[in-house]
């Protein structure tokens, strides 16, 4: 059963903590610990199909990277009980989190007041996991996953223009501006870099609205980096991209930030998850007008 953390605030601080560890071993815990090949690699539930999102991304990851799961299926104890699944004895099992909702009145107006409270739960890795045949789990995929790259990028709507040797985002045009191919060292580093942009394309005002335009090296324009880093981590595991953009500069200042703000970590991978999901829909939604 979800258990209410009894403070959230060392919760996220203990997250955080781990996030902050794994960056200073030279480790980015949102960068998918298996061998993709074409295959969704986001984590998802075994047992209704659907991929985790956010920072549980990330906790599962750096569960797996740290104990060598091969699986991104997942399951609650429960779950894997009844699908005739047997988790083994001793087997430690991974926490994540949802927030729910409570009311409470206001002390001073007496007005009722929603607020969000955060309850962790339990999960097991499929290796951890016996007796559960393949044919009873549901797996998470998406015609995404077999879709040519060039195909998914023009799906999405966004103006994208391949000239010079700098890859950048320009919010005063709306346009993302890519180096040619061939400065590439591979075709995946060049997907890696188009995702990375396009997760800064979600920014703009009328998609997901976030703070762009900001001054070099400030803390604003840091945690615009972390949130296009962590967006395109999510959209390379769904589409099985294995590619890398270099970022090591900002670890510095997502470092500072981190040990200053316990819930920076949360917010860039919420603002990161809806910039996934924005893409993903523009995507859906294309291949169904085509179809229609």
């Amino acid at each position: 059963m979800p258990t209410t953390q009894k403070s959230t605030l060392d919760f996220h601080q203990e997250i955080t903590n781990q996030i902050i560890e794994a960056l200073e071993a030279g480790v980015k815990p949102w960068v998918c610990p298996w061998n993709t090949t074409r295959s969704t690699s986001l984590p998802y539930n075994g047992s209704t199909g659907k991929p985790y999102s956010g920072m549980n991304i990330m906790l599962l990851w750096t569960a797996s990277s740290k104990r060598r799961f091969s699986s991104p299926t997942w399951f609650t104890f429960k779950q894997a009980t009844a699908l005739g699944g047997k988790v083994r004895k001793g087997e430690k099992g991974t926490r994540i989190f949802f927030y729910s909702k409570v009311e409470k009145k206001d002390e001073q107006t007496g007005e009722e007041k929603t607020y969000p409270v955060i309850k962790t739960y339990i999960v097991f890795n499929a290796d951890q996991v016996d007796s559960i045949s393949s044919e009873s789990v549901l797996h998470h995929s998406r015609e995404a996953c077999d879709m040519p790259f060039d195909q998914f990028l023009k799906s999405t709507g966004a103006d994208i223009v391949e000239n010079g040797i700098k890859a950048f985002y320009r919010s005063s045009t709306d346009q993302i501006v890519l180096p040619f191919r061939d400065r590439f060292t591979n075709f995946v580093d060049f997907e890696a870099t188009a995702l990375h942009e396009l997760t800064h394309w979600t920014g703009h005002k009328s998609r997901c609205d976030r703070k762009l335009g900001n001054v070099f090296g400030s803390k604003d324009y840091a945690q615009e980096e972390l949130v296009a880093e962590l967006g395109s981590a999510f959209l390379m595991a769904e589409l099985g991209i294995s590619g890398e953009v270099q970022h090591e500069s900002y670890i510095a200042n997502w470092l500072t930030a981190l040990k200053n703000d316990k819930r920076y970590i949360f917010k860039a991978a919420s603002m990161a998850n809806k910039a996934y999901s924005y893409i993903m829909e523009q995507v859906v939604h294309s291949q169904m007008d085509k179809a229609a």
